[in-house]
């Protein structure tokens, strides 16, 4: 659905540094998607940061998310589904995995007991989260295809290719456009 990598992969050693700051591993297919597209905006809205860098940072993003909703959330949602502790960046709380222009977030949680994780969407308007259990793959995949993915009523389909938009990595760069494979869709 997304075609040929248009990036150089992320190199190990800056999701190490990122892994070791979070206190543990992200999900590999999660790394691989990052590593192959990032830093992007597809289809529009969602935004995905690369962990090397100097814009669009993804380690960046992942702490001064975290700081904007310890400091300015509702936490009732996330401490009733049993985040505590603190309740965000933790390896025990929510991890922000990516964004979009439209105040959505999508976290990860690492559950202890199994080693697998668990995806939370926060739609932006509420301080509810929904619960996805799949890989980010599918949660992805389910996104792009229109599924509400950030909670009910949440799903924007757009037809044809994806729409990738690489974000500019200097100021004066500008946004570099293209299309992946058809879709038929």
């Amino acid at each position: 659905m997304l075609g040929e990598t248009a990036r150089s992969p992320a190199p190990a050693a800056a999701w190490d540094d990122l892994e070791r700051e979070l206190g543990l591993p992200l999900p590999d297919d999660y790394k691989a998607l990052i590593s192959g597209y990032a830093p992007v905006q597809l289809n529009h809205h969602l935004f995905l940061n690369h962990p090397s860098t100097d814009r669009w940072n993804l380690g960046r993003f992942v702490r001064d998310t975290v700081d904007a909703f310890m400091s300015h959330s509702d936490l009732t949602d996330v401490v009733r589904r049993g985040f505590t502790d603190p309740p965000f960046g933790a390896p025990s709380g929510l991890i922000p995995l990516l964004n979009s222009d439209r105040g959505e977030y999508l976290f990860g949680a690492n559950d202890a007991g199994t080693g697998r994780w668990r995806l939370f969407a926060c739609d932006g308007d509420e301080a509810l989260y929904h619960e996805y259990k799949m890989p980010f793959s599918e949660w992805l995949h389910r996104y792009l295809v229109g599924e509400d993915m950030f909670g009910p009523g949440s799903g924007v389909f757009y037809p044809g290719p994806i729409v990738f938009e690489g974000m500019p990595m200097t100021a004066t760069e500008a946004m570099i456009r293209w299309e992946g494979p058809e879709r038929g869709m």
